[in-house]
């Protein structure tokens, strides 16, 4: 690259309006605890980028599957045998799930409810959800292509409506939707198992699964940031549907190139560059590690550094349910400052 070449991208760089702020980290979402106050306190706290905490400890209905199952329209669920299905009415399971959320959001109101900068939420994505609820008469909502169409345009008609209230509780802010996809590498490649175990469901078609994100992303009429926290994800894919970002972890990927080719293409990263679980030493990551290891991802890419703090989020590999409160907090300081370091440079 000529040093013209480099002034041009940078100057393009430059001129490229992300919606969050240079040198901006964020957490995945779920995070560990049941209590919802101290959780948002810790992440309007700890972060540039901050975002609704999610706590599936509390139990059904604030996990990934009933979380998002509790956003559908006219696609009632309930809990069957430990597992999120279709239901007939809507019932006390359900109840549950709506009621955890009206309770996160009534935090994020009181604690946020003046905010100017960009807030993120979180919801599973089209094609995790049919992976993880089941029809009325047994098997996933997979099985069914006709299904898995009603589910999307559910869940596109309930996410419109979650983001307009959660705008209308956040009037000052920027709101950003992630959508939380670790099924879809399974699902493209038809690695979901059958209820009996002995088969596997069909693969999804790369355009079909494009298409479905296309119109939950269309719906949101907010910037959305799509997440897959598993190998192989599928960076061409997920370029096509309209999203602005792609949220991975960094050591699952083994391929460059991909990624290379999403950036340039003008897609922003979410970069999962600090462990969620602590090493056997129990050591806490440190900003420099984690700046460092970001860095050096940018750097083999070929991009200039000028680019890294607009176009890339710190954020932790994945979510924090598991770690304890204190390591959590520790990876959150840990990729706020090491967004402080990269923007600095």
């Amino acid at each position: 690259m000529t040093d013209q070449q480099q002034v041009i991208e940078e100057q393009q760089a430059a001129d490229r309006k992300w919606p969050w702020p240079v040198g901006a980290a964020t957490g995945i979402g779920s995070m560990p605890g049941t209590d919802i106050a101290e959780a948002q306190r810790i992440v309007l706290g700890e972060l540039a980028l901050p975002h609704l905490p999610e706590l599936p400890a509390r139990g059904p209905g604030a996990d990934l599957i009933g979380r998002a199952a509790a956003l559908l329209v006219d696609l009632p669920v309930e809990l069957y045998a430990a597992r999120w299905r279709i239901a007939g009415r809507p019932g006390r399971d359900l109840r549950r799930a709506l009621d955890f959320l009206e309770r996160d959001l009534d935090q994020m109101t009181e604690q946020a409810g003046e905010y100017t900068g960009t807030f993120k939420v979180q919801a599973a994505g089209p094609l995790t959800l049919a992976a993880g609820l089941e029809r009325p008469v047994g098997g996933r909502m997979l099985r069914d292509p006709g299904a898995v169409r009603d589910l999307t345009e559910s869940l596109a008609d309930g996410l419109r409506a979650h983001l307009t209230e959660v705008r209308r509780r956040l009037p000052r802010a920027t709101v950003l939707l992630q959508l939380d996809e670790p099924t879809m590498p399974a699902v493209l490649a038809g690695r979901i198992p059958t209820e009996s175990g002995l088969g596997a469901y069909r693969p999804v078609e790369a355009s079909t699964a494009a298409g479905l994100l296309r119109t939950v992303i269309a719906a949101a009429g907010v910037p959305v940031v799509v997440h897959c926290c598993a190998p192989d994800v599928p960076l061409e894919l997920i370029r096509s549907t309209g999203a602005v970002a792609v949220a991975l972890d960094l050591n699952l990927v083994d391929r460059l190139d991909p990624i290379g080719e999403a950036i340039d293409a003008g897609l922003g990263l979410f970069a999962g560059a600090a462990q969620t679980l602590p090493p056997p030493s129990g050591q806490e990551p440190s900003s420099a590690q984690v700046a460092e290891r970001i860095r050096q991802v940018w750097d083999r890419l070929g991009f200039p550094r000028g680019q890294l703090a607009e176009q890339v989020v710190v954020t932790p590999a994945c979510g924090l349910a598991g770690a304890s409160d204190g390591y959590a907090r520790a990876v959150l300081t840990a990729c706020r400052d090491a967004g402080r370091r990269i923007a600095e440079e």
